[in-house]
């Protein structure tokens, strides 16, 4: 945040216990892949995601007994998945009777893949998105679905999503326990819902999508920044979700954010890994093709939007088109952001809000007026453990010459981060003051 990329807490991938061989070192690079697709793909057999989790696991646990002695397979993702779904059917079988079950999920699953759904204009076949809508269900609370989506869909631990939101981690692993409760109590359809079913579910799907890419765009922890694939899996998401919404400002809205965010993905690194901070970027690195389109979504969202009144991914697309538009760090229009942020503080508000509008304050009307909104913060809650504040706040304080101070914040910032890249990063601009 300020000199980073705006962007939401975040939270970091699901992985399997520490491996030693190389050949363990790869299934649990692959399992961190491959790992929401499985569970997706399952659930659409079993019909219940808490046990589709479990037969990854069980896909993940075979390979570890296989793979080092066999060696790993030519599609190891592809083997993950027929792994699970031989598993997901011969538990079909032993539940219900053969015929009633193979006339529900399609002849022999073991060899053919899942049937197709009906045929429907609004029809999405895609078991990713699925899961969203699935796990997104209004008979969760709205932190409860949040939270399973990003254990199933991310692939991200406990600890991880209680960071990404602030809260205590036995609050989230309650939360995911109870939703899977619940969606199996419940029997839930595995299925992407139509009309006012949908709606209601929607704003739940978005904010998933967001804090997926956003953990790839910037991972809480482990050796590297970035995780394209979950970028990748996030903007995919949203594209088929603004062709599915046409008149859903929202939808374009969080689509443009993610266009112009991953237009940024190249710049955001040195060749060794090393973070580029957003003022030291390289613009001629960012993808032209992902702006030219983030700034087409961007306006197919204001086009559709009811009234001046703009939601809250529309204002941070709006946001993310200022930095697109401008030439260098500097020539930025500040003032726009810092008027934008105040909006979204006013349709969205939160901590991690009100940081980054003191960030475009300091740049449009000098530090001084920017720390006074962080030092507003200190107190926050949420924000305690957070190392983005002390990382500002050590920018805010090192442009006004209070070096010393700022070298402390920057080492407390590095203290907290658990991502290694910017625990270096961190560190080595509070040695270079």
């Amino acid at each position: 945040m300020g000199a980073v990329d705006p962007q939401p807490p975040q939270s970091a991938p699901h992985s399997p216990p520490a491996a030693s061989s190389a050949a363990e070192r790869v299934i649990e690079t692959v399992f961190r892949l491959e790992s929401p697709r499985v569970v997706a793909g399952v659930a659409r057999i079993v019909r219940d995601v808490g046990i589709a989790e479990e037969l990854a696991q069980d896909a993940l646990v075979a390979a570890l007994e296989r793979w080092p002695r066999d060696g790993v397979p030519d599609n190891p993702g592809a083997w993950l998945m027929a792994t699970a779904r031989h598993r997901a059917v011969d538990l079909v079988r032993r539940r219900e009777t053969y015929a009633r079950k193979l006339a529900e999920i399609g002849r022999d699953l073991e060899t053919t893949p899942p049937p197709q759904e009906p045929a429907d204009p609004d029809d999405i076949d895609d078991d990713l998105l699925r899961l969203v809508f699935t796990t997104c269900h209004p008979v969760l609370s709205p932190e409860a679905r949040t939270a399973l989506t990003l254990r199933l869909l991310g692939g991200l631990t406990t600890a991880e999503i209680a960071r990404a939101y602030l809260v205590p981690e036995p609050t989230v692993a309650q939360r995911i326990v109870r939703a899977k409760r619940t969606l199996a109590t419940r029997n839930i359809a595995f299925e992407v819902p139509y009309g006012p079913d949908r709606e209601a579910r929607l704003g739940s799907v978005l904010d998933v999508i967001y804090l997926v890419f956003n953990e790839g765009y910037a991972a809480t922890e482990g050796d590297d920044l970035l995780r394209p694939g979950l970028c990748e899996d996030a903007l995919r998401l949203a594209r088929v979700l603004s062709a599915l919404m046409p008149k859903e400002p929202e939808v374009h809205g969080l689509t443009a954010l993610l266009e112009f965010q991953a237009s940024r993905t190249a710049a955001r690194t040195a060749p060794d890994g090393t973070p580029v901070l957003l003022r030291d970027q390289n613009r001629s690195r960012w993808n032209r093709l992902l702006i030219a389109r983030g700034v087409e979504a961007l306006g197919r969202a204001e086009a559709t939007a009811a009234g001046p009144a703009r939601g809250p991914y529309v204002l941070q697309a709006a946001i993310a088109a200022c930095h697109a538009h401008a030439d260098s760090y500097e020539e930025t229009d500040w003032p726009t952001i810092a008027t934008l942020y105040a909006l979204l503080a006013a349709r969205a508000g939160s901590p991690v809000v009100e940081l980054n509008r003191a960030v475009a304050v300091s740049m449009a009307r000098g530090p001084a007026e920017g720390l006074a909104v962080v030092d507003g913060l200190a107190a926050e809650p949420a924000l305690r453990d957070y190392h983005l504040l002390p990382s500002v706040r050590a920018d805010l304080l090192a442009r006004l010459g209070r070096t010393a101070e700022a070298r402390a914040e920057l080492e407390r910032a590095a203290s907290l981060t658990r991502n290694e890249r910017e625990r270096d990063l961190l560190l080595r601009r509070a040695a270079d003051l």
